[in-house]
């Protein structure tokens, strides 16, 4: 089944290039267009697609806080020209699972969606390193009550998540379904008030130090 997109960007030019980039690709469908945050919001509402690809600066709602009422209906993919912390920062606060660059390659822009698509997460490399210094010294969570409330196999999970691992791995490492580490997966981002796996990877750090 081919991944389904909703591709968000105000400038007409680039939205058609990132479509007919994605358009090219056998396991990859374009299910809708959006010019604007809430464009892209109602879109993802109607279609329900496995990732919305989100530019920041757009007219009406910006990608920030359309991403942040995205939450539970699709996996949002950001692609900026602006690499600025803010953004990055607030990108993933407001739940983005994967933080891309518009100077990506179109062969990296493909392999995003699928990475995203998977339930995985993905950050520019080109702003990696800042992102780990920016959270290098933040204080462990003050509830930890939050951890203990886990069950057992929920925390396994939760430190393979910190790891890394994408949910195939995770239930191959753990010996269980990918179907029944998905719904782990989901269960600890919940107890936890989390939005993506980016956020229980932090989370999970800061709680270990």
């Amino acid at each position: 089944m081919a991944i389904r997109v909703v591709v968000a960007d105000d400038h007409a030019a680039v939205r058609a290039g990132i479509v007919l980039i994605l358009g090219g690709v056998d396991d990859i469908e374009v299910v809708g267009e959006a010019a604007d945050g809430e464009e892209a919001v109602a879109l993802a509402r109607e279609k329900r697609p496995d990732v919305v690809l989100m530019d920041v600066r757009m007219p009406r709602l910006d990608g920030i806080s359309a991403t942040r009422e995205l939450a539970g209906v699709a996996d949002v993919l950001i692609l900026t020209t602006f690499d600025v912390d803010e953004y990055v920062f607030g990108a993933l606060r407001a739940g983005a699972a994967g933080f891309l660059l518009k100077n990506t390659d179109a062969e990296s822009l493909v392999e995003a969606v699928r990475v995203v698509a998977r339930g995985d997460g993905l950050i520019s490399p080109a702003v990696t390193r800042r992102l780990i210094s920016a959270f290098a010294d933040m204080p462990p969570p003050r509830d930890r009550q939050a951890v203990a409330g886990l069950t057992p196999r929920e925390r396994e999970v939760l430190a393979c998540v910190a790891r890394g691992l994408s949910n195939a791995e995770i239930a191959k490492e753990l010996d269980m379904a990918e179907a029944t580490t998905k719904t782990h997966v989901s269960r600890v981002l919940g107890k936890l008030g989390l939005k993506s796996r980016v956020q229980a990877a932090i989370y999970y750090s800061a709680y270990e130090g």
